[in-house]
């Protein structure tokens, strides 16, 4: 069993002794996604994933390890990791190993989750196209559950950062009925995340997307076993 079953089953099996006796979930790493192309996989890279880590050990009870992992799209190593995060400004090309490595990831159980830092839109697209060439990138309903997790957002993704003046749009690949990847785009939850001096975000833009962040692991953990 690899690591990522082996997280979501220890995970499901703590939520319910955790509602008797004061356990401590098993800890596990989540991963920066690196990729070639000359995008920036590693904006944000100091205090984003980091600050959301430690929201969640708080509010979700989690036991995640507080110091982020960087790892190749195209390596074995991937397969240690239950989240991966991936964002950017520009370009992104995955090879064919490397498509094909990340597809073996998701359908193992792996979770992908895409933050759109203002202009990677027209790069992933193609590239999820070479990991899924079966599927689209789908709009998700306000109604979706990852939106009512232990959060609750009942007009869907919380607008962060204004970019085009659009209205945010959370898009997911959604294989054999379960989400796989989720991509926020017009939204930049990864900046939300970071610290405050960074961005100069007020705490209640903040707070929503450090909510709807954790509502994503909640998510991607719990319905592991979804297909």
């Amino acid at each position: 069993m690899n690591v990522i079953k082996k997280f979501v089953a220890f995970f499901c099996l703590m939520i319910l002794l955790l509602s008797f006796k004061n356990y401590t979930l098993p800890a596990y790493k989540l991963a920066v996604l690196k990729y070639n192309g000359g995008g920036d996989w590693y904006s944000n890279l100091e205090t984003s994933l980091p600050n959301l880590i430690k929201f969640c050990n708080e509010n979700l009870k989690t036991n995640i390890n507080t110091e982020q992992a960087t790892v190749d799209v195209g390596s074995a190593e991937i397969f240690n990791y239950p989240l991966l995060h991936m964002t950017g400004h520009g370009n992104v090309i995955f090879s064919l190993q490397e498509a094909e490595n990340l597809r073996k990831y998701l359908l193992a159980g792996g979770f992908l989750h895409i933050s759109d830092n203002y202009g990677m839109d027209k790069f992933i697209r193609p590239q999820l196209k070479k990991v899924f060439p079966e599927l689209d990138l789908v709009e998700l309903p306000n109604n979706h559950p990852i939106f009512h997790q232990k959060y609750d957002f009942p007009n869907g993704l919380p607008k962060i950062h204004e970019h085009d003046n659009k209205a945010p749009q959370a898009f997911g690949l959604i294989y054999k009925g379960r989400l796989v990847c989720f991509y926020d785009f017009e939204c930049d939850l990864g900046d939300g995340w970071e610290s405050p001096e960074i961005h100069k975000d007020s705490e209640e833009a903040r707070l929503k997307a450090l909510k709807m962040g954790a509502n994503i692991i909640s998510y991607a953990f719990l319905n592991f076993d979804k297909k």
